[in-house]
């Protein structure tokens, strides 16, 4: 069985621990666990991971957020990688921080990475872990809060944040996404 499973970001040290760069610092922990790399490849940073008889395709685009989509159209016709075996980790401030939801499909609710990849498939039928960053900001000034870095409250609770992300995709690939929301979806 294979997977692709996809932090969305930012490349460049300017968004690198930044709201909006939770999947690559996601990618970036699970990566470091398994004593893994990503190497440089088409229209993203890619690695592989095997877990239990799976093989996980890991990406991190570097077509920057707004055209994530030709990252994962390339990976999955490249790699033969049904919809439904794909995961898109995504921040999300209509998500208190610290909130982690597993959906096996939804709309874009406004962020740029999720339109341009339902625009390119041309539907919405993708599994997405979304994490919560919350919403305190000003009104108009999202994009500042979102390319800004955690607060310094927050940044405590992040490693146990990732960790059980990372929980949540091994979950996905092992048991699908009904029983991994049951179990994770508070």
């Amino acid at each position: 069985m294979k997977y692709l499973i996809v932090g969305l970001g930012n490349i460049g040290p300017e968004y690198a621990d930044t709201r909006h760069n939770i999947g690559f610092m996601i990618l970036n922990e699970f990566v470091k666990q398994e004593n893994a790399k990503f190497y440089n490849m088409r229209l993203a940073y890619y690695t592989e991971i095997n877990y239990k008889a799976r093989t996980l395709h890991l990406i991190k685009p570097t077509t920057y957020m707004n055209l994530s989509g030709k990252a994962v159209s390339y990976w999955m016709t490249t790699l033969k990688i049904p919809i439904e075996n794909v995961l898109i980790i995504v921040d999300d401030i209509a998500l208190p921080f610290g909130t982690l939801r597993l959906k096996p499909k939804g709309s874009a609710a406004g962020h740029n990475g999720l339109k341009h990849i339902e625009a390119t498939l041309g539907n919405n039928e993708y599994a997405r872990l979304r994490f919560g960053v919350g919403n305190d900001f000003p009104k108009g000034r999202q994009v500042d809060y979102v390319l800004d870095g955690f607060d310094k409250d927050e940044l405590p609770e992040l490693p146990a944040l990732i960790d059980r992300s990372i929980e949540m995709i091994k979950s996905f690939t092992t048991i699908g996404t009904e029983l991994t929301m049951t179990r994770y979806n508070k």
